[in-house]
């Protein structure tokens, strides 16, 4: 009886001590309201350009000249993407986009991974010298004239192996992956040689589906890189039609809008014309064309999302 009436009382003060009222200091509620009132306007400061960008391309063209839009259009209208949508390169610039992020993922992580692994393993003797090599890469560019006549001696002038063949290793992604590979437990290596697996095996079937979180991290470092370039474009396939990419014909819009005052039907030539009797101008266009052009990285973040924090914080503390 004595040993109920002495345990009720604690086990009241117990929960009252649990309680989540209790835990709420006036610090912890300062530091709460600021952090999420800092955190509320960080996400307002980076949402208002793609919302401005987005009202700019719904709004009528003449009327977006004025300047003034928020984050809301002033004079709705669809002949912006009715004009995008117009363009005889759209589809066939859209296409090739696609295609080159998918192959430059593909070839980036499957030799860049392979490569991790093997300047991952302790007994691969070069695996220092090969690393300083690829680090001062990082540092220390040829640049823009050398990279050119290399592609030209290579014969991959206005040929789609000048998107993927220069991107096949990246240097910044080895040192993600090889740190990644290098938490791995040793266990599980000799584990996999005890049991006959050889080092391709060994990558391929127990490293790779491991490092699942960093290969999400790089690749979706890889093909928001590889989407937006529009610079090996006007370099190497500028004078094929056929390889043209969305962010190409977008950068042409953007130096056509350098003309003030010139209709989009000329300024642009063969990028846009003129729909249904309708005139827009190059600051409408251009926004509907980032729209477009930013749609698909916007829809594959949010499934690589999981993985990011995780994957890039233990490839990059790790090891």
């Amino acid at each position: 009886m004595s040993s109920t009436l002495v345990t009720k009382p604690l086990a009241r003060r117990a929960s009252r001590n649990s309680s989540p009222l209790h835990k709420w200091t006036i610090e912890r509620i300062i530091f709460t309201t600021l952090n999420t009132t800092f955190l509320l306007a960080l996400a307002a400061i980076m949402l208002y350009p793609l919302l401005n960008t987005l009202a700019i391309s719904l709004n009528d063209g003449s009327d977006a000249v004025r300047g003034g839009i928020g984050i809301w259009p002033r004079d709705f209208s669809l002949q912006n993407y009715k004009v995008v949508f117009n363009m005889h390169t759209i589809y066939q610039a859209f296409f090739i986009s696609v295609l080159k992020t998918v192959v430059v993922v593909a070839t980036n992580l499957f030799f860049t991974s392979m490569l991790a692994y093997a300047l991952s393993r302790k007994e691969f003797i070069f695996r220092r010298p090969i690393t300083l090599i690829f680090v001062l890469t990082m540092y220390f560019d040829a640049g823009l004239i050398p990279n050119y006549l290399l592609i030209k001696d290579l014969g991959m002038l206005n040929s789609f192996q000048a998107y993927w063949v220069p991107t096949i290793i990246s240097a910044f992604n080895l040192i993600i992956l090889r740190t990644y590979m290098k938490s791995i437990p040793d266990e599980i290596f000799e584990s996999a040689r005890m049991d006959g697996a050889g080092e391709f095996r060994t990558w391929w079937q127990i490293v790779m589906p491991l490092c699942k979180p960093a290969l999400a991290v790089v690749g979706l470092f890889v093909a928001v890189g590889s989407w937006n370039s529009w610079l090996d474009t006007l370099l190497y396939n500028s004078g094929d039609p056929a390889l043209t990419t969305l962010q190409y014909e977008l950068q042409k819009l953007l130096a056509s809008s350098m003309n003030a005052g010139v209709n989009v039907a000329n300024a642009g030539g063969d990028a846009a014309a003129a729909h249904g009797g309708q005139i827009t101008t190059p600051i409408a266009l251009r926004s509907a064309i980032a729209m477009v052009a930013a749609v698909p990285i916007l829809f594959v973040y949010p499934f690589l999302q999981k993985h990011f924090v995780s994957g890039l914080m233990i490839g990059s503390v790790k090891g």
